[in-house]
Order: C-alpha cells, then structure tokens, then sequence
C-alpha cells in the first residue's frame, strides 16, 4: 500500500456518524475510498454541494458535479446545492465538524502552510484559509517528509502561513501526532515505524508517552 493511501485509510478513521465533513483538494478526497458503508457523514465542498460522494469516472461523469479541486463526484441520496455564498456561509458560521486538509508544512504549536510556494504557480488559497480557522477541528494529512526527504513538520512554519494554530491532529505515513503549545505529542505510529526513525524525520519537538505506543 502506498503511502498515502496509508494515510487516507488511517485519516478515514477519525470520522464519526453525523459529522458535516470537508475534504481538501488532493490526499484527504481519498478517504471517501476508505470510509466503513454504514458511515453516515455529509460531506461539503466550498463550490456549493453537501452530501458528496466519491470522485467518479468519466463513464459517470457529469459536467456539473465536480469537487473544489475540479475532480468529477458521486452524491448521496439528499444532497443539497447552493451557491458559493452560502457555502462559505456554512464555512465562516463554524458549521463544519472537520475539516481534513493537506500541508506543505506544519508546525509543532498548529500553525499550517499548505497554498503556496514563493515563486511557484499557485491558482490562489480558495477556501484554505475560512477552512483552517472555522472548522471545529482540522486534521492533516500530509507526507511526513518532501520529496528530497526534507521535515515538513517543523518548529516553526517557513513558508506563508494558511492559518495559526489551528491544527488539532497531523496523520502521516509514520505517526499521529498532535500540535499544542509545548510541543507535538506522539499519539500513534505505524506498524514497522519506530520512535527514533519519527524524531529524525520530524524538526519540531515530540513528546512520547509512557510504556506502549498504539499502532495503525
């Protein structure tokens, strides 16, 4: 299994029956292929639909329904459509119970950068920033290092902050782990992943617990 299909399956897991749920573009619209049938969450998407469904085919495509990051959607039964008015009403008001987004970096106290490289195309933050600040809870999901094998979790953010301290859980190929004013405190690791191989991947502070670390 790869890497991030790891961490969309283990992401999947901190949904609850009820929940109205925002998935970021990229990884996190992957844990609608690892959530349980008998799950009965709403999923939103800033462009103006509640209810969505799995990404589709193009054999089951149609041109209206699509997700923030362009892709072609399912619905359940119920679904509703609105406008984009509305949509970020629901987002501002604190109407969303998660929101699970991806990161280029985040930091140890919850501070997270995840729209845009200095220098590099970035079609613009979307709903990033109202996302970040107004979901009840934020989770990331991310690759715990860059391509070259950099640290995206660090002590500090250095790339242009999407919101401050506003990450409650961070879910990666190696650990969970969750930010807070002392450091990131190790919650789970991945089967086969040991404590050392997560601090020398990781720049920001880890407290570990006492005696059994649970795996995923």
């Amino acid at each position: 299994m790869s890497s991030k299909l790891k961490i969309a399956r283990r992401a999947a897991a901190e949904l609850r029956n009820g929940e109205v749920v925002n998935l970021g573009i990229g990884l996190p619209t992957l844990l609608l292929d690892h959530t349980p049938p008998d799950l009965d969450i709403y999923v939103h998407s800033e462009n103006g639909v509640l209810g969505m469904g799995p990404r589709c085919g193009m054999d089951r495509a149609h041109p209206a329904l699509i997700d923030s990051g362009g892709g072609y959607i399912t619905t359940r039964s119920g679904a509703a459509f609105f406008d984009s008015a509305l949509s970020f009403a629901l987002v501002r008001g604190g109407r969303l119970d998660v929101a699970v987004l991806g990161a280029l970096e985040v930091a140890g106290n919850g501070d997270l950068a995840n729209w845009i490289i200095p220098g590099k195309f970035a079609p613009g933050i979307g709903g990033g920033m109202e996302l970040a600040q107004k979901a009840r809870r934020v989770i990331v999901t991310t690759t715990h290092t860059t391509r070259s094998g950099a640290p995206k979790i660090l002590r500090e953010c250095t790339l242009p902050v999407t919101a401050r301290g506003c990450v409650s859980r961070i879910i990666t190929e190696l650990a969970v782990l969750d930010p807070g004013p002392d450091g990131l405190r190790l919650r789970e690791l991945a089967e086969g992943v040991t404590l050392e191989e997560v601090r020398a991947k990781t720049e920001a502070q880890i407290i570990a617990p006492q005696g059994e670390i649970p795996r995923f």
